[in-house]
């Protein structure tokens, strides 16, 4: 499993830094937006933007939400179950870092600190009152998913949990509308202009994706060296420390979902690594048959044996096979 994962994070990360089939690098094609459904800057814009609103969609409706509705119609069980990173207790961690996404992505960094080319500081010219809602919602919403009591599958009724909800899908909205109108408003006044936007996009495929995609590789690299040496020399020791480079390879990806676009689309890479829920059953039987060709798929299966095996590998099956109730699990 580790393994795939070290694969899967290098395919992503060179297919942006050196060669995406066969051609340029992905990071070339997205900064002077020369192919495929880039013809101009403001469709990069409009791509960031989007995918800033499909995490804040999916953390509020999806990840938070669906659990939520699960509990309070009853389905305790399912509810539970629906929980993603539960096996870890990493949930409300995982959630806050996708919505930590968002604000490098607004800020042109991953330090938290504001790039001068970025949309955080072209809006903060444009319209400086939206700039200040924006980073009010990306504050809130990330706050109150923290606020959710650990760990949140053990908290899926508590009161924090629909304001958590609500905090997301009010940044996605003013992100949705305001932000979007904004750009096209400070365009269409010349307020703002095509070569900013250019900056704004090369700040943030530099200085945003190509680092969190190194981080990724890097800390798979570990993450995948970790179970071997726990393999080579199993004790609790090593057990735990598998367990703490999982956490660790972790926040890259959970930081990297603000931009689902381009190879981790178009290669599968996202459910590679990120499928949920996942096949238990299907698991043990692998392990227990020994099929690992299972893991594997190309692109000339059926879209059923394709989702059967992204469901089997990646991050939640490492992490179902590496913790139990919070805890690294034990060689005893």
């Amino acid at each position: 499993m580790a393994l795939l994962l070290e694969q899967d994070a290098a395919t992503l990360y060179d297919s942006w830094e050196t060669s995406y089939d066969g051609g340029p690098a992905f990071k070339e094609t997205f900064k002077l937006h020369n192919g495929g459904s880039y013809t101009d800057v403001t469709d990069c814009i409009t791509e960031i933007i989007d995918k800033c609103v499909e995490i804040t969609d999916e953390v509020g409706n999806e990840k938070i939400g669906d659990p939520y509705r699960k509990y309070t119609a009853g389905r305790y069980t399912e509810a539970l179950y629906a929980v993603e990173s539960w096996y870890s207790f990493h949930s409300r961690d995982d959630y806050a870092n996708n919505i930590r996404s968002i604000r490098n992505a607004y800020f042109g960094t991953t330090d938290s600190t504001v790039s001068q080319h970025s949309l955080c500081s072209v809006v903060e010219r444009i319209n400086p009152t939206l700039n200040q809602q924006v980073l009010a919602a990306i504050e809130s919403a990330k706050n109150a998913i923290l606020d959710i009591p650990q760990p949140f599958r053990n908290n899926i009724g508590a009161a924090e949990v629909p304001v958590a909800q609500q905090a997301c899908i009010a940044l996605g909205d003013i992100l949705d509308t305001q932000l979007r109108n904004a750009i096209q408003s400070g365009l269409s006044s010349q307020a703002l202009t095509k070569e900013e936007l250019d900056q704004v996009v090369a700040q943030y495929t530099d200085f945003v994706i190509l680092p969190t995609y190194k981080d990724l590789k890097e800390k798979n690299s570990q993450l995948r060296a970790a179970v071997d040496n726990f393999y080579n020399a199993p004790s609790d020791d090593t057990f735990e420390a598998a367990c703490e480079a999982w956490l660790e390879a972790r926040t890259p990806w959970e930081q990297s979902e603000a931009f689902l676009f381009g190879p981790v689309d178009a290669l599968g890479l996202d459910p590679n690594m990120d499928s949920w829920p996942l096949d238990q059953v299907a698991i043990v039987n692998i392990l227990e048959s020994g099929r690992y060709d299972d893991l594997d798929w190309s692109d000339g299966d059926s879209e059923e044996d394709i989702t059967a095996a992204q469901n089997v590998r990646g991050f939640h099956t490492l992490e179902f096979l590496l913790f139990k109730n919070g805890n690294p699990r034990t060689v005893q």
